[in-house]
């Protein structure tokens, strides 16, 4: 027992003397004394496990555990990624991963949904942003840390998981099963909507992010003869990913000036990201539309885009989620994701637990036809015996359009499928009109 106990703080006071030669400590307002009390303390509490613990465990599970537990106690970000984890974030960077399609964080000890990925099991089967898991397969997640809940439900595709959510506003759990898959996100969606106005979604921010998006865009250009008066850039329910995709993201419609910049307690977590000329809308308007599932890099994208007066953001008070995450690969094939700074908007507001409140705040509310205005309402022209326009060419127009057979239309509109992308769009069409208009 006394040999044991010997190793294992020969290893910790290696370990934490390398952590010293390696931390700056301009801002360290601590001796650098190792905490000897404490060492003994984490000792004796893994002797005792060691000794007493009803099954046997091997020293490599416990001592993983306990860095494991030393960066889950610092952030809710910051997390020790075994072999398989790293290859799994590895994967989600690059586009393709096994699994529902859902962006988790952890609070209160539940696993808390960020945002469910677009196109994937989980946001088909019903997951919304804010949605408290608190059962997988009848386990319950407290207790677990944020990788366990998360292996738990990965798995082989095809395969069924039920998931048991708290969500604001239901008076009960609600259980969800979904079927696992492999997971393949496209991170851009775009279409036009109207002649002359563009809408492109990303859904993550990935390695290609930037360039896909150029590409979107420029096809947009092309389905438009008389190009883009304006673009709607939709963020809702993205969380987030890689830092320079976003950076690039917002270069596409900026000339120059910061877009943003981090400060942490490292030299290298220092970092300034401007931007280089040509906007590829050419001063065209933007709307950014953005919600509580906006987070990380949907929020700097939203937050330099405002801060340059290049876009007007609608929508939803983003998420908050202003600190950068660092991959440190380990010997072992595994890796450290270490929160190393915060990231700050071009005018030096840090989003951190306050995240982006848009210029315009709109509810994501649902509407009906019978709803909308003026849905169903008498005009003059329908009125018996009413006059005509005055116009000679007015009559004959008239009984042309009378004789067309009417065409039923099933579709729902723009307003009652998505009312906030309706909103933006009817800002989008008034910036445009003003713009033409002064010239």
């Amino acid at each position: 027992m006394y040999k044991m106990k010997y190793l294992v703080i020969t290893f910790l006071l290696s370990v934490f003397s390398t952590s010293f030669v390696l931390a700056n400590t301009e801002e360290s307002t601590e001796s650098d004394t190792l905490p000897l009390d404490e060492l003994r303390t984490f000792t004796e509490v893994f002797a005792k496990v060691k000794s007493d613990y009803v099954e046997p465990i091997n020293d490599r599970k416990l001592i993983e555990n306990a860095i494991r537990g030393m960066l889950e106690g610092l952030d809710p970000h910051s997390a020790y990624l075994d072999k398989s984890s790293y290859q799994e974030l590895q994967e989600g960077t690059s586009g393709e991963f096994g699994g529902l399609g859902i962006e988790v964080g952890m609070e209160d000890g539940y696993v808390k949904v960020i945002s469910p990925i677009d196109g994937t099991p989980a946001a088909e089967s019903g997951i919304e942003p804010g949605d408290l898991i608190i059962r997988l397969d009848e386990k319950s997640v407290r207790g677990m840390s944020l990788n366990e809940a998360v292996d738990l439900m990965r798995g082989k595709p095809g395969s069924d998981i039920t998931i048991s959510v708290v969500r604001e506003g239901e008076e009960k759990p609600i259980d969800i099963t979904i079927t696992r898959a492999i997971i393949t996100a496209k991170s851009i969606i775009s279409e036009t909507l109207e002649p002359g106005f563009g809408y492109a979604r990303i859904s993550s921010f990935q390695t290609h992010t930037a360039e896909d998006l150029r590409k979107s865009i420029e096809k947009l250009k092309e389905e438009n003869e008389s190009g883009l008066d304006g673009l709607i850039l939709d963020l809702r329910n993205n969380p987030g990913g890689i830092l320079n995709a976003a950076v690039g993201v917002s270069d596409l419609f900026l000339d120059s000036g910061l877009i943003v910049y981090t400060e942490g307690r490292i030299q290298d977590s220092k970092l300034n990201f401007n931007a280089k000329p040509s906007d590829i809308l050419r001063d065209a308007p933007i709307i950014v539309l953005v919600n509580g599932g906006s987070a990380s890099a949907s929020e700097i994208v939203a937050g330099a885009l405002q801060d340059h007066e290049r876009a007007i953001i609608m929508g939803k008070r983003t998420f908050g989620k202003g600190s950068v995450q660092t991959i440190l690969p380990m010997n072992n094939e595994a890796a450290l994701k270490l929160t190393t700074a915060r990231y700050f908007t071009p005018s030096g507001r840090s989003i951190q637990a306050s995240g982006i409140v848009p210029d315009i705040i709109i509810e994501n509310i649902r509407v009906n036809s019978e709803k909308i205005a003026g849905a169903g309402r008498i005009k003059e022209s329908d009125l018996s015996g009413h006059l005509d326009n005055g116009n000679k060419d007015e009559k004959a127009t008239n009984e042309e359009v009378d004789s067309k057979p009417k065409k039923k239309e099933n579709k729902p509109s723009l307003a009652e499928t998505d009312y906030q992308l309706y909103e933006a769009l009817n800002v989008l069409k008034g910036l445009t009109i003003h713009m033409k208009k002064v010239g």
